[in-house]
């Protein structure tokens, strides 16, 4: 790899962990209510404003050993979790997509995906502000392609075909289980997904995102008086189905394929 190549990586990662500190305050709040435009960052337990040195990226929650400065309370180890994952995320979208236009669609479809995810461990809540995000920038993109019309039928396609059917699937279920299926929220991710991915790989997304949601639930099962167990929500498992599916979903749509090819 070349110097440029090498500086561009290093700084994606910086932003990705900027971006993570970011996005898991906003979603933070707004769970909880308070105001994104007003107030600076705070312990979440004393409420002490943070300080410059609070707040960097990683360093500061390694080199407090993970407890607020002010209080010494104990911080959410998702803290440091959500900056080192937005890195990755960052990370490797930039060493798929190099130095082009793929690469900030992705990175703000990434973010928005991100905060979905944050915001439903943190409460199970998919908040609409998210989802209207990634679907303007995806307009913005649509309107700047080389063929907008083409695009924006790709997008529609792929957006409504896969969240229609999981919808009917849902309504179907609920009447028959006499309960919630599926959280509302879920099906808006999988439709803006569907919008930057197309039917096929939001397919493939899909079934990811079930597999990853079985496997994350069955990790984080916690039993409360042996009997009651924590609830997990599906957000994380679809946005991360979306961020493999991003890097590999074309490859691994044809890697499939070919066991249906015959061979002549």
């Amino acid at each position: 790899m070349d110097f440029i190549t090498v500086y561009f990586l290093v700084i994606s990662a910086l932003l990705g962990a900027c971006a993570g500190s970011f996005l898991n305050c906003f979603a933070w709040r707004i769970v909880h209510g308070e105001s994104v435009m007003k107030g600076r960052s705070h312990c979440d337990e004393c409420g002490h404003v943070l300080g410059v040195r609070d707040l960097i990226p990683i360093v500061s929650y390694l080199a407090s050993g993970g407890k607020c400065r002010y209080c010494g309370a104990k911080l959410s180890k998702r803290h440091l979790g959500a900056e080192i994952v937005s890195a990755l995320v960052f990370l490797s979208i930039a060493w798929k997509y190099g130095i082009s236009l793929e690469t900030l669609e992705f990175w703000l479809l990434g973010s928005a995906l991100l905060a979905c995810s944050f915001a439903d461990l943190e409460a199970y809540l998919v908040p609409d502000r998210f989802i209207v995000f990634a679907i303007i920038v995806r307009a913005v993109f649509i309107a700047v392609s080389p063929e907008p019309l083409e695009a924006l039928k790709t997008s529609l396609i792929g957006g409504f075909s896969v969240a229609a059917a999981v919808l009917l699937v849902v309504i179907v279920m609920e009447k028959v289980l006499k309960k919630d299926a599926m959280g509302g929220g879920d099906i808006k991710l999988i439709f803006v997904i569907g919008l930057y991915l197309g039917w096929e790989r939001n397919l493939l997304c899909l079934m990811m995102s079930a597999l990853f949601g079985v496997v994350a639930g069955m990790i984080s099962l916690k039993k409360k008086n042996d009997e009651e167990a924590e609830a997990f929500p599906w957000g994380p498992s679809i946005a991360c189905a979306a961020w493999v599916t991003a890097l590999f979903g074309s490859e691994i749509i044809s890697w499939y394929l070919q066991f249906f090819t015959t061979v002549r």
